[in-house]
């Protein structure tokens, strides 16, 4: 799929590295329209004007943050989802691989649920296409699944649905050093949701 505008990747400065942690937290304390330059800089310990050494706008801050999420997901689940494995095996391992990044990067998964509609209308509408095509790798996994048998009869685009908005609601109210770990979650998601699905007799 095409991905127009991405951004290179390359060797992070450490002080690049702060301004994307910072920025990601604030994005979600206060807001993307909330949050100004200003604040970002004053957060940092820096000039307003020294942040343009490292960005061009705070609209590339957001684009960058969101890219790179999704190249997580990509990189920790999709390629889970796109193995060479049974399909009920696949979408366990997937549901814990992306509880892990959502458990380690929740603020950055949040900026994808609340602020993606914050960018101008050509790059939100790339992120919604990056969005719409991980959601396709979890249908895909069920869909086999059904086409396999391991996998009752059913409403594959629902069941994704359910799945991931089960998974993406994760990060607003997982605590870590809670009663639960994250394998303990995704181990219960996984029973309620795949077992719940399967083929019976």
């Amino acid at each position: 799929m095409e991905r127009r505008d991405r951004p290179m990747t390359t060797t992070t400065r450490p002080r690049e590295t702060e301004l994307w942690s910072t920025a990601t937290r604030l994005f979600r304390q206060r807001g993307y329209h909330a949050t100004s330059m200003q604040d970002l800089a004053e957060a940092l310990g820096m000039n307003r004007g020294s942040l343009y050494h490292y960005i061009a706008s705070k609209d590339d801050l957001l684009w960058s943050i969101l890219n790179r999420t999704f190249d997580l997901l990509d990189e920790r689940v999709v390629e889970i989802l796109r193995a060479d494995a049974p399909p009920l095996d696949r979408l366990s391992r997937a549901i814990h691989a992306h509880l892990r990044v959502a458990a380690d990067h929740a603020d950055e998964l949040s900026l994808i649920q609340i602020e993606l509609r914050s960018l101008p209308a050509e790059r939100r509408a790339d992120l919604i296409h990056r969005r719409d095509a991980y959601e396709a790798h979890w249908r895909r996994a069920i869909a086999d699944g059904v086409a396999t048998g391991e996998l009752r009869d059913l409403d594959v685009r629902l069941a994704g649905i359910g799945i991931l908005s089960v998974c993406n609601w994760f990060t607003q109210w997982y605590r870590p050093g809670g009663e639960l770990g994250v394998d303990e979650i995704a181990d219960a998601f996984v029973a309620l949701f795949l077992h719940g699905m399967e083929a019976r007799g």
